[in-house]
């Protein structure tokens, strides 16, 4: 794999500095990770972390940076074997282990990209109409309009990645910058909220400190409500349930499937090889793990100020939901607190946060750069989710490198997206998020699994293989991440599986999927290693 000589030179120059000279080079010739850190800054995470600081305030601060930790472990062996073998990945799993798990990956991230494309369309769309320009209004006309100028706007920048030279630069440039904007934009809400005294610096800081505890009570802002309520044991059953949910779907899915396929394609369109593997790693840390760990932390910080155990932003009536199962397990009239703790169980979304901040921040802060960052959010997704869809598309046809494959492919997932405002809502949403979200949460491990074999595999890597201590540490640390992985992804299918229903018969065979593959890849990998003796 032939690479410019002055990169190389730099490369090689790096290895003779210190951290921060080092640190200094690599930042220059970064690229890769920061295409995965616009993907991952995007609905899902938004969500997440508003969630997260509506149930646990400042008590679950440490969750999504270790759960990105445990991804860039996985990631960082993807890159590993990927800039080892300098083979597309698709093909190299297809003949080294086996063409059920190649498959498998390619159709639920094809299935990933174009799904997860309409809830994105859907956030941008909001984020103009209702912070950044709520003046033109939300009719049909007006959101398709807006649709169509995200898609040719998305479509454009993903042409410039198929150039050669300068535009795969720009294209590089303009997503790292999107990025910067994201987490600058979330910044600066976090600062003003700190300037009002609105945020808790000590307990922030002690939010950062892992709490497994959170795992089996609930937080400690809940306490006297529970014991003023109705049925304290079910009270205390029910957010720790809901926590238990988050913190594990946290783990099991912070690197999306479309990620796994992302990494390595866009290493081998930077020509990068074997010299690259140490660049790759920081690449992920610089690009990925800190404006990852820097927006959603901020995200955390503004909600839990504004709706952790708080009640007053709730429309009346918005926990009846909460009490209604309540009822049905222990039938009789609710008291306050039961009332209280339901409508601190509310989910909120970012616009009603953006809302509760406008006394605090003010309009600009509030609404308008809050709003950026959403967008920004938003539409550095949907440039990726289009990128990886036009890469799946060239390995799905068997032209790698074509450009019309390639286009069609960013079109398929653009224009699906582009659709996301007129039909992801109500049941429509739900039919399709449902099979989504099981085949690719249940597919996250075994492209955890494949990696795992092929970084321990000689017929793979042969002579670069990871060796002594080394190879302890790689596979003690990709252990811990697939299993988390494993665990998170068995427990959430568990949760919705449901044999009386054709919907909940999906995350059932997603079960059924998920032990099929560990299988299968687990015997493919013996009989290939077997050959290679």
């Amino acid at each position: 794999m032939n690479k410019p000589k002055d990169e190389l030179a730099l490369i090689e120059e790096a290895a003779t500095k210190g951290p921060l000279g080092k640190a200094a080079i690599y930042a220059k010739l970064s690229g890769p990770g920061w295409l995965q850190g616009a993907i991952t800054l995007g609905g899902g995470s938004l969500a997440g972390a508003l969630y997260l600081g509506v149930i646990a305030g400042y008590g679950l601060m440490w969750l999504q940076p270790l759960a990105m930790i445990c991804g860039i472990i996985m990631l960082a062996a993807i890159a590993y074997v990927t800039l080892t073998t300098e083979q597309r990945p698709f093909g190299a799993v297809n003949r080294h282990l086996s063409p059920l798990l190649g498959w498998s990956w390619l159709i639920a991230t094809v299935m990933a990209n174009i799904v997860w494309c309409m809830p994105q369309f859907n956030l941008a769309r909001a984020a103009i109409q209702q912070n950044l320009a709520p003046g033109i209004g939300d009719s049909n006309t007006c959101t398709l309009a807006i649709c169509v100028i995200l898609l040719l706007v998305c479509f454009g920048i993903n042409v410039l990645y198929e150039s050669e030279g300068r535009g795969v630069k720009i294209f590089d440039n303009i997503i790292k910058a999107m990025v910067g904007l994201i987490v600058l934009s979330f910044f600066a809400v976090v600062i003003t909220l700190s300037k009002t005294g609105a945020l808790d610096w000590g307990k922030i800081l002690g939010g950062l400190v892992p709490d497994p505890s959170l795992l089996f009570k609930p937080a400690a802002a809940y306490t006297e409500l529970i014991a003023s309520s109705s049925h304290p044991e079910w009270w205390t059953n029910k957010i720790t349930s809901d926590q238990q949910d988050i913190i594990i779907t946290a783990f099991g899915t912070a690197v999306g499937i479309n990620m796994t396929w992302l990494l390595p394609y866009s290493l081998l369109k930077k020509r990068w090889g074997k010299k690259h593997r140490g660049l790759a790693i920081f690449d992920l840390s610089i690009g990925l793990f800190v404006p990852f760990f820097l927006a959603t932390s901020c995200v955390v910080l503004a909600a839990a100020s504004q709706f952790h155990a708080k009640t007053d932003d709730v429309t009346p009536g918005a926990g009846a939901p909460t009490l209604e199962l309540l009822a049905k397990a222990h039938p009789g009239p609710a008291n306050d607190a039961d009332a209280k703790l339901a409508d601190m169980l509310v989910k909120r979304d970012n616009f009603q946060l953006a809302t509760t901040l406008k006394p605090l921040a003010g309009e600009t802060v509030s609404q308008k750069i809050f709003g950026f960052g959403v967008l920004g959010m938003a539409v550095s997704t949907i440039i990726i989710l289009m990128l990886m869809n036009g890469l799946a598309f060239q390995e799905l046809f068997g032209r790698p490198g074509n450009k019309p494959v390639h286009f069609l492919g960013c079109a398929v997932s653009g224009l699906a997206g582009a659709s996301g405002p007129f039909i992801w809502t109500g049941a429509a949403a739900a039919a399709l998020a449902i099979p989504t979200s099981v085949i690719g949460g249940s597919l996250i491990p075994i492209a955890y699994f494949t990696f795992f074999l092929m970084m321990n595999s000689r017929k793979v890597l042969g002579e670069n293989r990871p060796k002594g201590g080394k190879r302890i540490l790689w596979n003690a640390l990709m252990a811990t991440a697939t299993g988390i992985a494993t665990f998170g992804s068995l427990w959430v299918l568990k949760s919705k599986a449901n044999f009386e229903s054709w919907k909940g018969m999906i995350p059932a065979a997603g079960i059924a999927i998920l032990i099929l593959l560990f299988v299968v890849g687990t015997l493919s990998f013996i009989r290939n290693e077997a050959k290679a003796d």
